[in-house]
């Protein structure tokens, strides 16, 4: 009898080990299939995406509906081009006998739409326009600007400036900066990532494992968007696949460092690798699926927006999250463990050593919070709604001149237009009205207040189309007016008006609906995930009151640097949602680490300074370090030529900081120390279950570096 025990036992044991060794190789092949599989479809991401600003738009918008319609007329929608000849001392005889020339080879080399190009000169005769709309079947604008510039370039009289604006040109320039975007951007944050590990595991090949696999994440995340693309027709564009890559590099590295810190101790308890990553898995996996489930429901929320661009960014950046969380706990953990204890080399954690984390710095902090409560939670307060104060000095709407961070030359073109033609704007407003009705509909434009002239261009599909040339200049309060009484003016004509400006005025139309609609459902959401972890009303209530003051600060710095320092004239429509959304469901993280452990503590029968103080040493490292890797990952946005990215990679990087080091680390433990119990409302935690194995050491906090 008992040698059959001990042959069961010994079998048991056997089939255990072979088990422990399979098993992460059985893991590795399955990323390895799902990686082979994915190379074949992440790199055709790219020819999915849309960033014409007609595609961030729902259908319902006037503008939206004019850009359709546009489409089915003859020759479809076109590439709108205005070719700007300047001479500062007045033009000569070649420079107009250049434009014609010019003008006259485009018209042979292109399909071109609309009324046949003619020249205006401006009254001071220093400067000359041809409005050229290239057909659609000429190719796509980025390419037909490109060919366009290096025609004019061959043909250019000494001393003549020769520039290619208009609308058509702005959306080329645009997109080829979009086209660099995904390599620098790739690269910037790889490189910013690799510097961070390297400099918190001071090893030289730790470094490698997470990287390699939230690249594996990544490449896996685009594949499944594409995927998504094609079976749903969801809008993606380069700024959701940008803060898509942010999110997988910052979220799935977050995620590393608690998964690999927690494995580091348990190394030191556990002398078999496989066993200590168990171990780590159970302590970091319910508040790492948490937090992650909290940034998922957050990103959701934006499906409930109307524009579009909004709305594909939920589930893009919903998908970068699954794919990081999943990759960061089967394939991260399965590497770990092959490589056993020497992937900490020179640092290697021994068994029975003791732990080697410093944690002096948040015990000493801990100490002076819970010893000054009243005057810390005040005193931080104070300063971060100080910060918030910068609010009223945020820049208005981003005008279209003002795009990019640099000065391309469709910017410069308008800058010319503008100084030369003063007395009306040269972008015209685009009014389409059923055909049988197209002489009633131009009266009524021309007789609009504000336009200053009229023109009658193509038709077809039963419908005409009228261009509207305002007396004020593209982007002002003036324009905004004016559109807004065409829109009046034509209705009874069953008018539509559409054309670039009011692309954009639809736009910061629906951002500001969608911000009134999912900014609740995001803090609901929110508040619902925290409320069912930690089991409270009160807790959940600080931390989203927290994040909510943390949005608020962050934005007041823009409002600081913005304008005064940075030089930018106007903020993104969407930065207010996308900052808030990302602030919120990202910034809750690094609640749920402490307030799960202080939780922890609080079942163990530790009082409320006691556990505050726990809570914040224990946790303060990690959250420490995966801060500064988040915050420096969104920064990479900065380094990006278009102002949008730059604005809300500061303001979310700057949010983070402020949450790290200033909320998470002084506001919310003085907060919970005042409460007391009260924090856990409407119930106290209840004791700890006992541990699984007698005389067992305990688990290390979750969350400890």
């Amino acid at each position: 009898m008992r040698a059959t025990g001990t042959t069961t036992s010994t079998g048991a044991s056997a089939g255990a080990r072979t088990v422990r060794s399979r098993l992460p190789w059985a893991v590795i092949g399955l990323w390895i299939v799902v990686l082979a599989v994915s190379a074949v479809f992440a790199g055709k991401l790219n020819g999915a995406k849309h960033d014409d600003a007609v595609d961030y738009l729902p259908a319902s918008a006037q503008s939206t509906q004019v850009a359709k319609i546009q489409k089915e007329m003859s020759g479809g929608s076109s590439t709108d081009l205005v070719l700007v000849y300047d001479r500062a001392g007045g033009l000569t005889a070649a420079d107009r006998a250049a434009a014609d020339r010019q003008t006259a080879a485009l018209e042979k080399a292109y399909p071109l739409a609309g009324a046949r190009p003619a020249a205006v000169a401006s009254k001071d005769g220093r400067t000359l326009i041809v409005p050229v709309s290239v057909a659609e079947s000429a190719g796509k604008p980025e390419d037909v600007v490109k060919a366009v510039r290096d025609r004019l370039a061959t043909d250019r009289p000494a001393g003549l400036t020769i520039d290619v604006g208009g609308p058509g040109a702005a959306q080329g320039d645009a997109k080829e900066v979009f086209a660099s975007i995904d390599g620098t951007l790739l690269l910037s944050t790889a490189g910013i990532v690799a510097l961070l590990l390297i400099l918190t595991y001071r090893s030289p090949f730790l470094w490698l494992v997470p990287l390699a696999v939230v690249g594996v994440a990544a490449g896996t995340a685009m594949a499944l968007v594409y995927g998504m693309v094609q079976a749903f027709g969801l809008t993606v564009s380069d700024m959701s696949s940008s803060v898509m890559t942010v999110l997988i590099f910052g979220a799935g590295t977050d995620y590393a460092l608690l998964l690999i810190s927690r494995y580091r101790d348990e190394l030191r308890r556990v002398p078999e690798p496989y066993e200590a990553m168990r171990a780590a898995l159970r302590g970091v996996g319910p508040a790492v699926l948490t937090s992650a489930a909290t940034v998922v429901a957050g990103l959701l929320c934006l499906l409930a927006a109307d524009l579009n661009s909004s709305r594909g960014l939920g589930p893009v950046g919903a998908v970068g999250i699954v794919c990081a969380l999943a990759a960061m706990t089967t394939l991260l953990p399965a590497v770990l463990v092959l490589l056993g204890r020497r992937v900490f080399w020179p640092l290697v954690p021994a068994y029975g050593s003791p732990s080697r984390a410093g944690r002096g710095v948040y015990r000493r902090i801990g100490t002076f919070v819970v010893g000054r409560p009243v005057a810390v939670l005040a005193a931080s307060a104070v300063a971060v709604g100080a910060l918030a104060l910068g609010i009223g000095n945020l820049p208005g709407a981003l005008h279209q001149d003002d795009t990019f961070t640099s000065t391309p030359e469709s910017v410069a073109a308008d800058h010319i237009l503008h100084r030369a033609f003063p007395e009306r704007s040269t972008q015209a407003i685009t009014v389409v009205v059923p055909t049988d009705r197209a002489a009633a509909a131009k009266a009524a434009v021309s007789g609009t207040a504000g336009v200053a002239g009229a023109e009658t261009g193509r038709s077809g599909g039963g419908w005409t189309e009228i261009s509207a040339y305002p007396a004020a200049a593209p982007d002002t309060t003036g324009e905004k007016d004016t559109i807004e009484r065409l829109r009046v003016t034509t209705t009874p004509d069953h008018g539509l008006v559409g054309g670039a400006s009011a692309q954009r005025i639809d736009t910061a139309s629906t951002s500001s609906r969608d911000s009134r609609l999912v900014i609740p459902l995001v803090l609901a959401a929110v508040f619902l995930l925290l409320a069912a972890l930690l089991r409270s009303l009160v807790a959940p209530l600080l931390l989203t009151a927290a994040m909510v003051l943390v949005w608020a600060a962050a934005l007041g710095i823009g409002g600081l640097i913005f304008g005064p320092i940075l030089g930018f004239h106007g903020i993104d429509p969407g930065l207010p949602l996308l900052s808030f959304v990302f602030l919120v469901a990202l910034g809750v993280d690094y609640g749920i680490f402490l307030m799960h452990r202080m939780r922890e503590e609080t079942r163990g029968g530790a009082g409320p300074k006691r556990s505050t103080m726990v809570a914040l040493e224990s946790t303060g490292g990690v959250i420490a370090s995966a801060g500064i890797v988040l915050a420096a990952t969104f920064t990479v946005l900065a380094s990006l030529p278009l102002v949008m990215m730059v604005e809300m990679g500061l303001v979310i990087a700057l949010g983070v900081l402020l949450d790290t080091f200033v909320v998470r680390t002084f506001l919310v433990p003085a907060a919970t120390t005042l409460l007391g119990d009260r924090v856990w409302y409407p119930g106290r935690p209840g004791p700890a279950a006992p541990t699984p194995h007698e005389g067992a050491p305990a688990p290390a906090p979750v969350g400890a570096p």
